[in-house]
């Protein structure tokens, strides 16, 4: 998904190689764009029409396991491979002790800060809680005019707030996936994002924008602070490279659990392919040791084997290291604690919006803090029933 045309040397000669050493097996390389990729890959699953070999993150991948979409790949792949692969990482592409997908590359937040607000707001320490970005936020506020930084509440964007509730402390579902999050640590979550909000240390377009809106507003100045992976740095260097030049990294934001996140790109083998056992095979070879490792230096991610995460590259900086560089070894070193904080679920989606849609009522006045998190609560374990 939208890694074209920055990655077409990469996956050219990938995909050369694998042929080279497979004959018979031919690959056709379709870059889709992130947008239109739910609806274009449940057309093609619902036709019956699927490519041999899907990247999707484990959110989106997990609705379709659980309607059966994707391969069983315990059957297929033996457990020394799945072994070479993080623990924690391969779990995330499982759905009822079902292995559906193969990890790829693996993101975690940073928090990448404009020095020259920080300064202009005089904030010598970076927050490193949702604790202490509440009370820069308003410092940073009443001192420049900008904001501190920018968090989507749309529903079907990033899954940011929900992770920050974990971060925070809060359980969002018992072990019977019915809602968890009606207890004075969810409500104390929910009044912390309202209050943000309602205070206007958050931009109205919180509501309305998804979360590449927040990477907008940071080149153009207009936030002091974005939480992304290090792959955006270059993008920012691109766009607005005086933004760039005043910028630095720090820890990803976390809660009183010190929890950490990390995004998980996998791929996924639907069940209706004709040709199982070479989809197998180039996805094993797209994400064996040595692809990964090469993947990760070109597109500044992480790789999510064992062997290639263990590499130099990760832990020692250059001479003069980039910001670029700082915040690779930052994030893989996040990543010995880091896991996916949400759960895996077929309907992981109802759950986000269900949240979101309570909380932006919360901050439009609609409904108290109470009322939200309790029809939130609602709302979710009626799908269950």
């Amino acid at each position: 998904m939208s890694l074209k045309p920055k990655f077409n040397d990469y996956f050219q000669n990938l995909i050369t190689s694998f042929e080279s050493q497979n004959q018979g097996i031919k690959v056709n390389w379709v870059d889709i764009p992130w947008d239109g990729m739910e609806n274009k890959i449940l057309t093609a699953v619902s036709a019956k029409t699927p490519p041999d070999v899907v990247n999707l993150n484990p959110g989106f991948a997990s609705q379709l396991a659980g309607r059966n979409a994707w391969l069983d790949l315990d059957a297929k792949i033996p457990a020394d491979v799945r072994s070479s692969y993080l623990p924690n990482i391969w779990k995330a592409s499982t759905l009822n002790g079902k292995s559906f997908g193969i990890p790829w590359y693996l993101t975690t937040r940073l928090t990448i800060y404009n020095t020259d607000l920080l300064k202009q707001a005089e904030i010598a320490k970076v927050p490193s809680t949702y604790t202490e970005l509440a009370q820069v936020a308003k410092q940073i506020k009443d001192k420049t005019g900008k904001y501190a930084f920018f968090v989507t509440f749309v529903p079907q964007d990033s899954g940011e707030v929900l992770e920050s509730f974990v971060q925070m402390g809060v359980n969002l579902l018992d072990a019977s996936n019915k809602a968890a999050f009606n207890t004075e640590q969810g409500k104390a979550a929910f009044r912390y994002w309202v209050d943000l909000y309602k205070n206007g240390l958050l931009p109205k377009e919180a509501l309305t924008k998804g979360h590449r809106h927040g990477i907008n507003l940071y080149q153009s100045g207009e936030t002091a602070m974005l939480t992304s992976g290090p792959e955006f740095l270059k993008t920012i260097a691109q766009n607005a490279p005086k933004i760039a030049q005043a910028s630095s990294i720090a820890p990803q934001l976390t809660g009183e659990t010190g929890k950490k996140n990390v995004a998980v790109m996998n791929v996924v083998i639907p069940r209706d392919t004709k040709k199982p056992d070479a989809a197998v095979k180039f996805a094993l070879y797209l994400t064996n040791d040595q692809n990964q490792l090469a993947f990760a230096k070109a597109a500044n991610v992480l790789p999510s084997t064992v062997k290639a995460l263990a590499d130099s590259y990760f832990k020692e900086l250059p001479a003069n290291a980039e910001t670029y560089d700082k915040a690779r070894t930052v994030s893989a070193t996040q990543l010995q604690q880091a896991e996916v904080l949400t759960p895996t679920l077929k309907n992981f989606n109802v759950l986000q919006k269900a949240i979101y849609d309570n909380l932006q009522a919360a901050m439009l006045d609609e409904k108290t803090v109470d009322q939200a998190i309790a029809d939130a609560e609602k709302e979710w374990n009626s799908q269950q029933s």
